[in-house]
């Protein structure tokens, strides 16, 4: 089972597929499982590594360390252990923060950018009310749990019960392998970042958001891509906070051609 041990945590990854390196960070409801739909379709083409964030999954974390400030080097001893220099990112919703803090520590080990369902710490006059609303849910260790089997994980549309009740099921099952109450402690307002910090951004970078989301609105991500230069956002008309769950063949059809065209653009550069 590969494991890189870091100071108060162990961290689970794994890595499928060969070819150019692409890494899915999970978010808060999530670890390396829910990324089921994904691994499968991109290690054809890319070698993909997935991982636990500290404290979630398979990775392990003392009660003193578990801090989203520790994300972003626990992202650079993960790619150092599995040889990756330079990679592209995949980050939902609490793993928008790691790839954002590694972007700006370390933008040369970053090929391209994909933000799901997440403000990833940008500052905006919406993601600071979305966050402040998550934040006072999340002060309750059963915020992000669902209520009842058949009533919808706040991370998916509310009428996914309606949709696709087995998904809906399977992923407040995933979600309730990880240890309850962990997003209310790893004080992610730490890490704001205010668009005044993003002026000379040139990573290539996706936002991609669900209409249905109840967390983070697509009108908050619109301002958070509007803050990154040269960003796109990509709205799934069905999905809610986790479009890579709910809509998978959209989600990795955007993703994929995002990505490509970034490789495309990236070899004429170099050519």
């Amino acid at each position: 089972m590969p494991i890189v041990a870091r100071a108060g945590a162990t961290l689970y990854y794994e890595v499928h597929g060969e070819g150019p390196p692409l890494v899915l960070a999970h978010g808060a409801g999530g670890n390396t499982l829910v990324w089921w739909q994904q691994v499968p379709y991109f290690a054809c083409r890319w070698r993909v590594l997935t991982f636990d964030h500290r404290g979630f999954g398979r990775s392990t974390c003392a009660p003193d360390a578990a801090a989203a400030r520790h994300f972003a080097d626990d992202l650079a001893a993960l790619l150092d252990a599995a040889g990756i220099e330079r990679a592209a990112l995949v980050c939902q919703s609490m793993g928008g923060w790691t790839g954002l803090q590694f972007a700006l520590a370390q933008p040369r080990r970053v090929a391209a950018l994909v933000l799901s369902g997440t403000p990833a710490g940008v500052v905006t006059p919406g993601s600071s009310r979305a966050l402040a609303a998550l934040a006072t849910a999340a002060s309750t260790a059963a915020a992000l749990q669902a209520p009842g089997w058949n009533e919808p994980h706040p991370a998916l549309a509310a009428d996914i019960f309606q949709r696709d009740p087995a998904r809906g099921f399977l992923y407040a099952q995933l979600a309730a392998l990880n240890p309850p109450g962990g997003l209310a402690r790893l004080a992610l307002h730490e890490l704001a970042v205010v668009p005044s910090r993003l002026a000379g951004w040139s990573i290539p970078t996706l936002l991609v958001g669900g209409a249905a989301d109840r967390l983070f609105a697509p009108a908050a991500l619109r301002e958070v891509a509007a803050a990154l230069p040269g960003a796109r956002f990509a709205e799934l008309p069905t999905a809610g906070h986790s479009p890579y769950f709910e809509a998978p063949a959209e989600f990795n059809r955007i993703v994929d051609e995002f990505l490509q065209n970034c490789c495309a653009a990236s070899a004429v550069a170099s050519s």
